[in-house]
């Protein structure tokens, strides 16, 4: 055997052995492709046929790639024709061009449907629950503002309620993500965007920050614990029962540059996202994401709700009606 062949397999044996050792330390579950909710499942269907389409592709010319390189490689008895004034083909010019457009306008069509479907809650039969995020240095906090309390590197939601999360930083920018719930979603000082996400089961998923933002960036994970709706209820009064709650100096230090451990409060200080968001927005109308949402079509108690109120608004203007024609 030649030195330069000995050399050669010499380093696919270090390539191979190298490749063994990296892969060994991916777990046995692919977090994005192992969707726990319906956005993260709409993602991972797109994710399956943008695949499927650029296969389309990249294996024909990989494999044409490999047969030319082998018809055409030089050596004395290659009989391969050679023909360097090589006419133009228009069939082929019209498959090399025509087949990647089409591709890509079926990818186009798909990508569009599902960035507007992605847009709205999951689940229009339910009221979406709203919990405001704000990224810190070097952590994760969590107003629920329906149930009036907070959490830091802590989240949980109830299972099968689509979550309406508002999320802004007072910090430099970051990323949301709960890779088996949905896609990120940046985190901006002056800025508030949102994102639906809901839990199918429930179940422990891992949150993270996936955008460098820091030294300790890396450390700005938490934990995503999804319940029935009881246990979620549950939860909540037992924060409220038993956890201090949250002031405007506990929220300085909150912001101060630093790691966190996991911090669960009773309360915390009115309109804090709000004030978090305007303190950096320059005038910028933020009203579009913090609106309140609509109810939902299957939810009767808040159609209820709101035919008693009007009844009661017409009761008080025709109240008010009589009273100007007395005067």
């Amino acid at each position: 055997m030649s030195g330069g062949k000995m050399l050669r397999q010499i380093h696919f044996w270090i390539l191979a052995a190298l490749t063994t050792v990296l892969l060994s330390g991916c777990g046995s579950e692919y977090l994005v492709l192992n969707p726990k909710g319906p956005v993260a499942e709409t993602q991972y269907n797109l994710i399956i046929i943008s695949t499927i389409l650029c296969a389309v592709i990249i294996v024909p010319v990989l494999a044409l790639t490999a047969f030319i390189v082998y018809r055409y490689r030089d050596k004395p008895d290659n009989k391969a024709p050679y023909k360097p004034e090589w006419a133009h083909n228009t069939a082929l010019e019209a498959i090399w061009w025509g087949i990647p457009v089409v591709i890509i306008a079926i990818l186009g069509y798909f990508t569009v449907r599902d960035t507007y479907v992605l847009k709205e809650s999951p689940n229009k039969e339910v009221a979406p629950m709203t919990v405001q995020v704000t990224a810190l240095d070097w952590k994760w906090m969590f107003t629920y503002p329906e149930q009036n309390i907070a959490t830091v590197n802590h989240l949980e939601i109830p299972v099968g309620v689509p979550v309406h999360f508002q999320i802004s930083a007072e910090a430099p920018m970051n990323s949301f993500w709960v890779p088996s719930l949905g896609g990120q979603v940046y985190a901006m000082a002056g800025m508030a965007t949102e994102l639906y996400l809901q839990a199918d089961e429930p179940g422990e998923y891992a949150g993270f920050s996936s955008n460098f933002s820091g030294e300790k960036f890396a450390h700005m994970q938490f934990k995503v614990v999804a319940k029935p709706k009881e246990e979620f209820d549950q939860w909540v009064k037992e924060v409220k029962g038993t956890s201090p709650a949250m002031t405007k100096e506990d929220y300085n230090e909150l912001k101060k540059q630093g790691l966190s451990e996991k911090k669960l409060y009773s309360a915390f200080p009115e309109g804090l996202f709000e004030e978090i968001v305007q303190r950096y927005s320059h005038g910028h109308d933020m009203d579009h994401v913090m609106k309140k949402q609509p109810a939902p079509t299957g939810d009767k108690s808040k159609e209820t709700s709101q035919e008693t109120q009007q009844s009661t608004d017409m009761s008080n203007m025709h109240g008010m009606d009589h009273s100007s024609m007395k005067h």
